[in-house]
């Protein structure tokens, strides 16, 4: 796993297949997504690296029930005692009790959607204990105070994290930087394609400083503009 500093309060986790984000307040950590299977010691080592407890992160905030960006919470949770948060949508499948409808594929997305599936570790999930809803217009105690904003058509239950007061703005994979060449572009292996372009559209509409995505580069500086290109809006 890579640690990589965007802010001096703002540090990306990258795994094989997505990543991560964690928020530094001066008394407690936040956690965004929580990567994949067997990322919870991984998250706790880069946590005390950076010269904080597990302990210190007091919740784990999950942009979307998928794999990749779950399958630690519950690791991490038991090491940290952190708060596991989700929207009620979506929080089912985060707890195990059912599994979550698949992605609506279209041809294009066929040999992305099997190269992201390999590269996933294998194993069984251990859920979060518990989860707690969170939903649109929400406010969570961090950054100044993070509105939820409820984002469906990557899940129905997706949910992006803006934090007014610092610029900065969690996609989840509602958005992503291409591979490619960096651009920002819509997200990818989505539930309702049209959905999401219109999640998109709504958080073009803020007045980020910073993006970041599920997948891909951040961008840090003119986020804004990025994601109105992306959006068709600019």
């Amino acid at each position: 796993m890579d640690v990589i500093e965007l802010l001096p309060r703002l540090h990306l986790l990258r795994f094989t297949v997505g990543q991560a984000y964690l928020w530094h307040d001066d008394d407690a950590l936040t956690l965004i997504d929580a990567g994949p299977i067997g990322a919870g010691p991984a998250i706790a080592d880069a946590v005390t690296a950076l010269g904080r407890a597990p302990g210190d992160v007091r919740r784990i905030v999950l942009t979307h029930f998928h794999e990749d960006h779950v399958g630690g919470a519950g690791e991490f949770a038991a090491l940290s005692g952190a708060q596991v948060l989700a929207h009620p949508l979506d929080a089912p499948f985060v707890r195990g009790e059912l599994q979550g409808p698949p992605p609506r594929l279209e041809e294009w997305e066929l040999p992305i959607h099997a190269a992201a599936a390999a590269l996933l570790p294998v194993g069984t999930p251990v859920p979060p204990a518990a989860v707690t809803g969170v939903s649109d217009g929400g406010m969570l105690d961090f950054g100044g105070g993070a509105r939820v904003i409820h984002v469906p058509g990557h899940t129905d239950g997706s949910i992006a994290l803006f934090l007014p007061g610092q610029g900065v703005l969690f996609t989840g994979d509602t958005v992503a930087a291409s591979p490619v060449d960096g651009s920002v572009i819509p997200g990818v292996l989505n539930l309702d394609r049209p959905q999401l372009l219109a999640s998109l559209v709504r958080l073009a509409d803020l007045d980020a400083d910073v993006a970041c995505f599920g997948h891909g580069d951040a961008v840090v500086g003119g986020a804004a503009t990025a994601l109105r290109e992306a959006a068709g809006v600019a």
